[in-house]
């Protein structure tokens, strides 16, 4: 029996959409759940802030719908086209985040990393579009130089220094978390290329200097650490939203108080619908809920190392590699922050989490991902035909409709 299951995945996996197949399936169900825990987190909220229960999942929504269309036409890009837009979005994101520093800013949580458009409910978070606009562009300039990624000058000139760039605006903004993700992403991308581990090791040890500065620069970071230390300490303060997390997540057993039944989303965990969305589903949904959306990242993981270690081309394995270290790292820490393992750091969990600028961002690093997996050598081998054998379809039917309409 165990043999035949085996035989049978074994199946499965060897299929050329395989990966494909694995990123819009995990990606699809993270999606419905966390549109469904949007609503159910941020229903308390929306009632009392705005006197609609729906205000919030109803702008997910809108975003989701638009991010989908975005991703579409991301994956459908040709992959030079994909690349050369690569460099206008780099340039954008260093625009995007110097106009936070100035009076288009606008400072939330604590941090001053949104732009104002006309109307705060419409504001955006330019570091979300950053990570993905430094993983296409990183994959390109690197691509390029493969021929040469075994001279450290070449290896990391002009990557890391654009990279670091980006990575200092949004420190300077105050947002360690997002940058944390972001200096995770580049050492993921410059192992992938094949950089020396004495070199990612220097790298680590300037990141690790740096982390340690953020603190120390920072009361409100120091508080947090020290409530993170002491998680007794300053229960209606700096630990109030960790120790409501941890016990929304306690009280929610193996399976829940079930769907709309959580009780901390009445007031006592303030980034309900946000960066604590986990807890709020561990809570209703339970340890088997929490469960599958573990294993529902962990196949994304999966299928994004597949991608990028059976794509041909250096861009689409650089990018893939790059998209997949971006989404389980973030989900990694944001887990961890719910699950007291980290300090709080305000990171949202990829594709569930309510906010607009990481849903659209998201899902427009889901359509990169889809565009590598259609690149693999078996998937290009099935969609080329595919799209041969419609062609020859449609000509069939217009050169049968001419010869019926001439004979008639």
């Amino acid at each position: 029996m165990a043999s035949e299951v085996l035989g049978w995945l074994r199946a499965v996996l060897d299929r050329p959409m395989t990966s494909y197949h694995l990123v819009l399936g995990s990606v699809a169900l993270l999606l419905i759940l966390g549109l469904m825990m949007v609503l159910s987190a941020s229903s308390v909220n929306a009632y009392v802030n705005f006197g609609d229960s729906y205000y919030y999942v109803k702008r997910q929504a809108l975003f989701l719908g638009a991010g989908l269309v975005g991703a579409v036409v991301v994956m459908r890009m040709p992959t030079n086209a994909l690349r050369a837009l690569s460099w206008f979005a780099i340039g954008l994101a260093v625009v995007l985040l110097t106009l936070t520093y100035t009076k288009l800013g606008i400072e939330k949580g604590g941090n001053r990393n949104w732009l104002y458009l006309g109307s705060e409910a419409f504001s955006v978070q330019p570091a979300e579009f950053a990570k993905l606009a430094m993983i296409i562009w990183g994959a390109d300039v690197l691509a390029r130089k493969q021929r040469l990624l075994d001279r450290p000058l070449h290896l990391l000139v002009p990557y890391l220094p654009v990279s670091g760039l980006l990575i200092l605006l949004v420190v300077f903004q105050g947002d360690a978390g997002t940058a944390v993700v972001m200096a995770a992403i580049v050492a993921g991308v410059l192992w992938i290329v094949g950089a020396p581990l004495r070199l990612l090791g220097l790298l680590g040890g300037i990141g690790g200097l740096g982390v340690v500065g953020l603190f120390v620069t920072s009361a409100n970071r120091m508080r947090r650490l020290a409530a993170f230390l002491d998680p007794t300490a300053d229960l209606n303060g700096a630990n109030d939203q960790s120790s409501a997390g941890v016990e929304a997540i306690a009280s929610g057993g193996w399976w829940g108080v079930n769907i709309g039944g959580s009780r901390q989303k009445w007031g006592s965990l303030p980034e309900a619908h946000t960066d604590y969305i986990f807890a709020v589903l561990g809570e209703e949904l339970g340890f088997f809920g929490a469960l599958m959306v573990l294993a529902l990242f962990l196949v994304l993981g999966y299928a994004g190392i597949r991608i990028a270690t059976r794509v041909a081309d250096p861009f689409s394995r650089y990018a893939a590699g790059g998209v997949t270290i971006w989404f389980m790292v973030q989900a990694l820490v944001n887990l961890a922050v719910v699950l007291r393992l980290l300090p709080v750091a305000g990171v949202p969990l990829p594709l569930v989490s309510y906010g607009g600028s990481s849903l659209l961002a998201n899902l427009l690093a889901i359509g990169v991902l889809l565009g590598c997996a259609r690149r693999e050598p078996a998937a290009h081998k099935v969609l080329g035909a595919k799209s041969t054998r419609r062609n020859r379809a449609r000509v069939s039917t217009v050169v049968g409709s001419r010869t019926g309409r001439s004979g008639g």
